[in-house]
């Protein structure tokens, strides 16, 4: 009965012949991500995967931001499609998390007004002279690396345990606003059991955290930022999250959107920076991976590679616990081998 029931809350995901549409801000936040995910995909998966070059924005930001019309938004994912029709894909995987709500969104409307898609291809081929074709299949990442957990399992080299205890590491997982609330059915365990990420960390040895904020929003609202006024919204979202995880004592927080990896890194710095307090026991914060980052360190890839130098949270100390082997004096080395310019170091946050 129990098996049936939790059958209701899966979700249909391709195995193969993916079109891979990379984010416009994960490329800026966490380019390391985005090229680890097509090596685990065909380096360690053999899948067929196209990274497409012609791709651009979803507008997400700017439409949820009410800068950008929604027959523009429309258009522009249309042309988005049309680029995966004419490679001869069905399978659509966007890489971050609002272009996977604004796909969602638009799939949904058309699917509903069959008036406005046909609309919508009038609209492409007067502005672009291109055709298009819906998805067969729209995934996340997050929902592929969730598919194919237990295969990438046997090829990794560390486990998500503390090597020094024993014990599992206790991870905080964040699951994406547009991941799983706008269209609850699109995403595994939909919006009540939201297990793309706890899945993974429980199939790689570690225990995922539960405290009364985990489906806070991370607080990065758009608007609350991108509004330099309003970024105390913003702040204090972040905050209350980690003030209601701090007692459970995690290890590390993954999330599998963008802006939640960026806002929970980052508004540690600042809360450290305004308050002196982190929330953590050493004052190091505690470390933000993507979950490519995390299936990385696993599969034994250079952290630098993965880019984790560029958080503000370091995460020396986790892969230490981890087991995790790597060279600290190339840590900020750059592709011509020699050292960048080393980062200023914060005042209170311990790195």
């Amino acid at each position: 009965m129990t098996n049936r029931y939790w059958n209701e809350y899966q979700k249909e995901i391709a195995d193969d012949h993916y079109f891979y549409e990379r984010s416009c801000i994960r490329q800026t936040f966490f380019p390391g991500s985005e090229a680890a995910f097509l090596r685990m995909m065909r380096d360690e998966l053999h899948k067929d995967i196209r990274d497409e070059a012609n791709a651009h924005t979803c507008t997400g930001i700017g439409y949820h931001s009410d800068f950008v019309p929604l027959e523009t938004t429309m258009t522009v994912v249309a042309r988005l499609f049309s680029l995966m029709s004419e490679a001869g894909y069905t399978n659509y995987v966007p890489s971050c998390v609002t272009s996977f709500g604004i796909f969602s969104e638009m799939i949904e409307i058309w699917k509903h007004h069959p008036e406005v898609l046909e609309k919508t291809r009038e609209n492409l081929k007067k502005a672009t002279g291109r055709e298009f074709e819906v998805p067969l299949n729209l995934a996340h990442p997050s929902d592929i690396i969730y598919k194919f957990r237990e295969e990438l399992k046997k090829k990794m080299k560390y486990q998500l345990v503390n090597r020094f205890t024993g014990k599992p590491l206790r991870v905080v997982e964040h699951v994406g606003c547009h991941y799983a609330k706008i269209f609850p059915e699109r995403g595994v365990g939909k919006a009540e059991f939201p297990y793309v990420l706890a899945g993974m960390i429980e199939s790689w040895g570690g225990e995922v955290v539960d405290y009364p904020e985990r489906r806070h929003c991370c607080g990065f609202g758009f608007r609350h930022y991108l509004l330099q006024e309003n970024r105390g919204y913003s702040v204090a979202n972040s905050k209350k999250k980690f003030e209601s995880m701090e007692p459970y004592e995690p290890d590390f927080i993954v999330t599998n959107c963008p802006g939640c990896a960026m806002f929970m890194d980052k508004w540690q710095y600042t809360i450290a920076e305004m308050e002196n307090k982190t929330y953590d026991r050493d004052g190091y914060g505690i470390p933000v991976l993507t979950y490519e980052e995390m299936a990385g360190l696993l599969l034994g890839y250079d952290p630098w590679e993965l880019g984790l130098q560029i958080h503000q949270v370091q995460v020396e100390k986790l892969m230490d616990k981890i087991g995790v082997k790597y060279d600290p004096d190339a840590k900020y080395r750059g592709i011509n081998g020699k050292i960048l310019q080393l980062p200023e170091k914060p005042h209170f946050l311990k790195q």
